[in-house]
């Protein structure tokens, strides 16, 4: 398998990734390491281990874009399989053998995800830990399509992909281009699944895309899910049911609008709003549902113990997830 290493400015944390890399109970593996555009000591080091290993290949990639190292880099690929890594996460020694043995084991799955264990422990916030236990509580490709608009189902430097999965390549399009390609091979009918055992120490840090990089910014997510949702779940109607109007089912509302999506009907459990029109759309409880017209259901609720609520609750008024309705907080 081939291993797509992207490192910019990575010196501080290449050498404990790459020694991960070189530990793996498993042998047969290429990494390519792509430098992009460093102006640190990563291409030193990462010379360092190539001289030593001639299974690790630098690739110098002088642009300084992410997108644009990725797509570099699965071209530079030779292997059927392509493992994602960070410069700055830690491989457990079975991670390579443990997902290559998945894929094997099921044909029909074009990439496995792992689960992980984000460090420094001392200084995470609230949010990553929900985020870690969540993403920790998704088991099977079927967990993954079903929750795959709630948050992103799979942390990217942990996905091992078929080469056909592959072969969509990474686009910038304003918004995570990790979240962008998972959801377009959802979209396309690929399956993805999960190794539920912490096989990727994931870093945070300062220095994560995800705190520097405009295109990790909160809207951006809510904007990937809208332009996802209006291209699959929503293709056939302009109209939808709104589950929930927080500030997570009014964002999700105002990213679809601009794309001629309105809600028709939202859903709501507090008393103060039922009865009431937000943009036009009447509020109603969801006792109210099987009543009125048929279409499209979005429940956009944040926190996972309500929306497992209101998955209750639609299963009990007959409706079908995936199918009647979708889940995108």
């Amino acid at each position: 398998m081939s291993i797509l290493l992207p490192a910019r400015n990575a010196s501080a944390t290449l050498d404990s990734c790459l020694r991960s890399v070189r530990r793996q109970a498993l042998g047969e593996w290429e990494c390519v390491l792509v430098d992009n555009g460093s102006s640190d000591g990563t291409r030193q080091a990462a010379d360092r281990f190539a001289a030593r290993d001639g299974r690790f290949r630098v690739v110098p990639f002088p642009e300084g874009n992410l997108v644009a190292a990725l797509n570099e880099g699965v071209r530079h690929c030779r292997a059927p399989l392509i493992a994602r890594m960070d410069a700055d996460d830690l491989m457990h020694r079975d991670r390579l053998a443990a997902q290559a043995q998945a894929l094997e084991r099921e044909s029909s799955l074009a990439a496995v995800g792992c689960h992980v264990r984000l460090f420094p422990r001392a200084a995470l916030a609230r949010g990553l830990c929900d985020y870690e236990a969540w993403l920790n509580s998704l088991r099977s490709c079927w967990d993954v399509a079903r929750d795959a608009f709630v948050e992103c189902p799979v942390a990217h430097p942990s996905l091992m992909m078929r080469r056909d999965m592959a072969a969509l390549g990474y686009a910038d399009r304003g918004w995570p281009e990790d979240y962008d390609l998972v959801l377009r091979a959802l979209g396309a009918r690929m399956r993805i699944g999960v190794v539920p055992r912490r096989l990727l120490s994931w870093r945070d840090g300062p220095r994560r895309l995800s705190r520097t990089d405009p295109r990790y910014a909160l809207d951006r997510f809510v904007a990937c899910k809208a332009h996802y949702l209006a291209a699959g779940f929503l293709g056939g109607s302009d109209r939808y049911i709104l589950c929930g109007y927080g500030s997570t089912g009014s964002a999700l509302r105002r990213a679809l609008a601009r794309l001629d999506r309105h809600p028709a009907w939202i859903v709501e459990v507090h008393p103060a709003r039922l009865g009431k029109r937000i943009h036009g759309a009447p509020v109603i409880p969801a006792a109210a549902l099987p009543g009125i017209e048929p279409l499209p259901i979005l429940v956009s609720v944040a926190r996972q113990g309500p929306r497992s609520e209101v998955r209750r609750t639609l299963a009990a008024l007959g409706f079908v997830e995936g199918k009647d309705y979708v889940c995108a907080a």
